[in-house]
């Protein structure tokens, strides 16, 4: 199955390298003195430490390689300086619904998204429906709660 790529911005990227980099040393390696201490103190079989061990080790080992195919396929966003006249991965958005309410959006790939924070994934209904608007157009979003209209205001 081939992987499939994934936005960051140079934050995210850093900070999920940096998590990557505490697993394989501090917490990998914290995992193994659980594991050889809980073995020693009752052997490996019907003990429940050396279990919790065990599943903590699958944990460790199975976010690390999640890490690692994310970082190996990510595509990090480039800033913007300047206002972009179509909304793309890494832009800021100011959408408005027909009552007026506006709200502030900043498209990022799946993995640092943080909707309560305004950072929308790309794959969500509202963010995949802005890329490509410009200020002024219309977007249509089929969300799981109805369908939504709301105008770009602004694009960072």
């Amino acid at each position: 199955m081939a992987a499939q790529q994934s936005y960051l911005t140079p934050e995210g990227f850093e900070k999920l390298s940096k998590e990557l980099d505490v697993l394989k040393t501090v917490r990998r390696r914290e995992v193994a003195d659980e594991l050889k201490r809980a073995s020693e103190v009752g052997g490996t079989v019907d003990n429940a430490e050396y279990d919790e061990a065990k599943r903590d080790q699958a944990t460790v080992e199975g976010r690390i390689f999640d890490l690692e195919t994310t970082l190996n396929n990510a595509e990090v966003i480039p800033g913007h300086d300047t206002p972009s006249e179509t909304v793309t991965v890494g832009s800021t958005v100011v959408i408005r619904n027909p009552a007026g309410k506006s709200v502030e959006y900043t498209i990022v790939g799946s993995m640092e998204a943080d909707p309560a924070h305004g950072r929308i994934s790309n794959e969500s209904p509202v963010g995949r429906a802005m890329l490509g608007k410009r200020v002024g157009e219309e977007i249509d979003v089929h969300a799981p709660g109805g369908e939504q209209v709301f105008t770009v205001v602004e694009i960072r």
